[in-house]
């Protein structure tokens, strides 16, 4: 990533005209090509940016103008961020390397952990088998058993997409199969559901629990309370 502190006009020419006047700005060029104009009074939005595909040249500077640089970023449609540098206070180059993506609070595996703690959210008289059981096929987040005591899987995402219930699917073909489980019936658990997620899962016979991980975080055990 390139990093720039300069004073700087920043004009885009394409569907629209935009112009930022003459202002001290940090720009931003990442490997992937983009380029953002960022400002000093906003967490994540920039002034203004080209997405990747695009370019960026360091052309010759326009006559009638002191500009110590002019660059042009141009996408696939033509369309180009016009940058006149005034003066660069800051330039620097950094490899970042390869970013391992966001965590958040409530992933998966915060959602299994507490679902299993708390597994009578799926229903009055559930109870825990165990944690990831192991199949052929990979492990299932959790298998329980239900007030009837029959057994059942449950696909946990913290969102809920057709892939997971595929995946869900393939275990359960997999599980019925066992004669010491079997029938296994199937839970898709996910703090939220896409509709098309939810259609397949009940169209399969599999029921879709949407799982609220503040209010599991915020349950308390009544294990050793006095009141």
């Amino acid at each position: 990533m390139r990093v720039v502190i300069a004073e700087c006009q920043v004009d885009y020419v394409g569907r629209l005209t935009a112009h930022l006047p003459m202002a001290k700005r940090l720009l931003l060029i990442k490997s992937d090509g983009s380029v953002s104009v960022h400002a000093d009074d906003r967490a994540y939005k920039p002034l203004n940016w080209m997405s990747p595909p695009c370019r960026l040249a360091e052309v010759q500077v326009p006559d009638g103008t002191d500009a110590q640089a002019y660059w042009v970023v141009t996408n696939k449609g033509g369309e180009e961020l016009r940058i006149t540098i005034a003066a660069i206070e800051h330039d620097s180059q950094h490899e970042l390397g390869i970013d391992p993506g966001l965590v958040k609070d409530g992933v998966e595996a915060h959602l299994q952990e507490l679902l299993a703690e708390h597994i009578e959210t799926l229903g009055a008289g559930h109870t825990l088998i165990r944690r990831e059981y192991m199949t052929a096929i990979g492990p299932v987040d959790i298998l329980c058993r239900d007030a009837d005591g029959q057994t059942v899987a449950v696909e946990i995402k913290r969102r809920g997409e057709i892939d997971g219930v595929e995946q869900l699917t393939r275990y359960l073909e997999l599980l019925n199969r066992d004669a010491t489980i079997a029938p296994v019936s199937g839970v898709f658990a996910a703090q939220q559901i896409k509709p098309q997620a939810r259609t397949l899962a009940e169209d399969r016979g599999i029921r879709c629990v949407v799982l609220d991980y503040d209010e599991l975080r915020g349950t308390e055990s009544a294990e050793f309370r006095l009141f």
